[in-house]
């Protein structure tokens, strides 16, 4: 299959990329290295990539280019692309997440639409559409309530592809993502911080007391998701959560970092982030029914591959710096 990939170099699209690219496909891959995070993290998100010759690489804005002739010959698309940061998206910042959240999905789905060949449109959505809630876990049925504008966006966006769906028979199928963690993390994510913080012997910020969980998932069981969404005939239309499958609190996180890294572990808090929610716990049953969906790696596990990332790219900075 021929696969565009918008956000082909964020944290999930340059993992879902080089699976892809592996399985035998070709890979169109998309990103107009917005300046949320540096742009050398990215790049090197997509030396795994660049080095098949099935990849082509563009550079640009969604809403700036001429999609249906990106389009052409494409089947999958896996669209990534999204403003991200939940903190971040209050004040006079909530216009870019609109035009990267809302308009480039509304524009790539009437693309996709005047292609008229795409197989699969898969949306990569949040688990930030069910904002703060104590019904957990939560299913597909919930109470959409998001707390921040970035959920707001998402769930936008989300909705867009529903009904592009319902409506015109645009094979859509939207992913609502529970905390992604492993490598190649956005370095404002809590657990690239966490093991940040540990390897430059400096303390570990807490938002909040500890007490909140997360759902957190391991990012090879979200891009099998996004394999499984691409090829299963019964999730068409359909809207899915993927998840890790257990709800851990951040002082368990903290002493599986402690037991992974050896070292000793400060830990301050400060206050709850606007936006942040206190739980999150996914029922994944819709999953498993269309997806055959099952996460494989335990936290413990991910955290381990995680902060040996981390640690690998902080000592290449330091020998780069030194030999400078």
């Amino acid at each position: 299959m021929r696969c565009l990939i918008t956000g082909v170099a964020g944290f999930v699209g340059s993992h879902l990329s080089e699976r892809l690219l592996a399985d035998g496909h070709e890979v169109v891959g998309l990103d107009a290295f917005t300046d949320y995070y540096a742009r050398e993290q990215k790049e090197r998100n997509l030396e795994g990539s660049r080095a098949w010759n099935d990849f082509s690489f563009i550079e640009g804005d969604i809403l700036q280019l001429n999609l249906p002739a990106l389009l052409d010959g494409v089947d999958w698309i896996f669209h990534q692309a999204a403003q991200a940061g939940v903190r971040a998206s209050w004040g006079c910042n909530f216009s870019r997440y609109v035009d990267c959240n809302v308009l480039a999905t509304q524009r790539l789905l009437e693309a996709a639409l005047e292609q008229g060949s795409i197989q699969r449109f898969v949306y990569a959505s949040s688990s930030s559409v069910y904002g703060d809630t104590d019904a957990l876990p939560v299913s597909e049925s919930s109470l959409l309530r998001p707390n921040s504008p970035y959920g707001v966006t998402k769930l936008a966006a989300e909705n867009l592809c529903t009904l592009y769906h319902l409506n015109f028979g645009l094979p859509t199928v939207s992913l609502r993502y529970f905390t992604v963690y492993g490598p190649r993390q956005r370095p404002d994510m809590a657990f690239h911080r966490f093991c940040r913080a540990i390897i430059e012997r400096k303390p570990i910020v807490i938002y909040g007391d500890g007490q909140q969980t997360r759902d957190f998932t391991y990012v090879a069981d979200v891009v099998e998701a996004n394999i499984r969404a691409a090829t299963s005939r019964t999730a068409v239309g359909e809207v899915m959560n993927i998840a890790g499958g257990s709800r851990v609190n951040l002082h368990q996180v903290m002493q599986y970092l402690r037991d992974i890294s050896d070292a000793p572990i400060s830990v301050t808090f400060d206050e709850r982030q606007h936006g942040d929610v206190g739980h999150t716990f996914a029922d994944t049953t819709r999953a498993q029914q269309h997806l055959a969906y099952r996460p494989r790696v335990s936290l413990r596990e991910g955290l381990a591959r995680e902060y040996e990332y981390v640690l690998s790219e902080s000592t290449k900075r330091a020998a780069t710096h030194s030999a400078s």
